[in-house]
């Protein structure tokens, strides 16, 4: 039996869920192909990747949000039509895909069953907390960006059937957590400067800010900004008081199930995130709207609070693959 697993490459967090998942895959009675999309993330896969396409990356801004127009420049429509038509799903026994749209639009024109496994599957399910301000664009690009026939979602509850609770990698389930001195920031759509502005405001506070955008560690008051590893990464989680972060799903998850503290800034424009900010607010998870001066006050008075949300996020990652593989081939 011969498996695609197409995985989003824009952010990290679909490249880090995809470590746990590979290995798994790689176990079962399958030929395995992987297929990586897109020009954003900051890791790497250490698995032999098939195919490696440009794919339509949503590229990050600096200012909280989305850059549409970089955006629309990097689509380049007749190279990713090329992409799609010419992408071999039909030599597939079964098409597995996290919100890759290469795939998941090749599967549609060549009317082949496409499965999803991803957060993006959960976001959009009924029972799943929607943000009060209506966006029916961005409702649509959620809903059209990788089509699939089939869904299993991963979410920070199991809202319904077919809906599980995150994969935490095992890195982070390995990790040893401790309280130490320091807050973790990761927030990708912003630039430095404009972190550095904020952050150093609250001076009895010491950061250390994982950065898109520098090479090199430097230190500025208060903060440590360095480039995104891996180890870095997960150690300064490990051993925070608390992580201030963007409203993605991995790293929230993550944070949750190191019982750290956890603040959540949406990507302004990016409506799967501000679904996750309502899935979070209603969990008891505090949410500012941006990264501003009028909102010091909120990230001050988070740090001098102690409130820890528990979850149970169990290792089920195989149970879910062996109910999908069972299901679908």
């Amino acid at each position: 039996m011969k498996v695609l697993y197409a995985i989003q490459g824009t952010g990290n967090g679909h490249l880090s869920r995809a470590s746990d998942i590979i290995p798994i895959l790689q176990k079962k009675d399958i030929e395995l192909d992987i297929l990586v999309s897109g020009t954003e993330a900051d890791i790497n896969i250490p698995y032999p990747i098939t195919y490696r396409l440009k794919g339509l990356s949503f590229v990050f801004g600096k200012k909280g949000g989305v850059d549409f127009w970089k955006t629309y420049f990097k689509a380049k429509s007749m190279r990713l039509h090329k992409e799609i038509s010419s992408l071999p799903v039909e030599n597939y026994d079964l098409v597995i895909n996290d919100f890759e749209p290469v795939s998941a639009w090749a599967c549609k024109l060549k009317k082949k069953p496409c499965i999803s496994l991803s957060h993006q599957a959960a976001v959009m399910v009924p029972n799943a907390p929607k943000p009060k301000k209506k966006d029916a664009l961005g409702k649509l690009i959620l809903k059209k960006y990788a089509p699939t026939t089939k869904q299993y979602g991963f979410h920070f509850k199991a809202y319904q059937e077919g809906v599980f609770t995150p994969v935490i990698r095992q890195d982070i389930r390995k990790a040893v957590c401790e309280t130490g001195n320091h807050y973790t920031v990761y927030l990708p759509s912003y630039e430095d400067e404009k972190i550095l502005s904020i952050l150093s405001k609250i001076k009895e506070v010491s950061w250390q800010v994982f950065s898109k955008h520098n090479k090199k560690v430097t230190t500025y008051k208060n903060i440590t900004v360095q480039p995104i590893t891996n180890e870095a990464f997960v150690k300064s989680m490990a051993t925070s008081k608390g992580i201030l972060c963007g409203g993605g799903f991995e790293t929230p998850a993550e944070a949750l199930f190191m019982r750290k503290k956890l603040l959540v800034i949406p990507m302004k424009g990016q409506y799967e995130q501000q679904c996750n900010a309502a899935a979070l607010k209603d969990m008891g998870v505090p949410v500012i709207k941006a990264l501003k001066k009028k909102y010091i006050k909120d990230i001050v008075y988070w740090t001098e609070t102690h409130t820890i949300i528990d979850v149970n996020y169990p290792d089920i990652t195989e149970q879910i693959i062996d109910k999908l593989l069972q299901e679908n081939l």
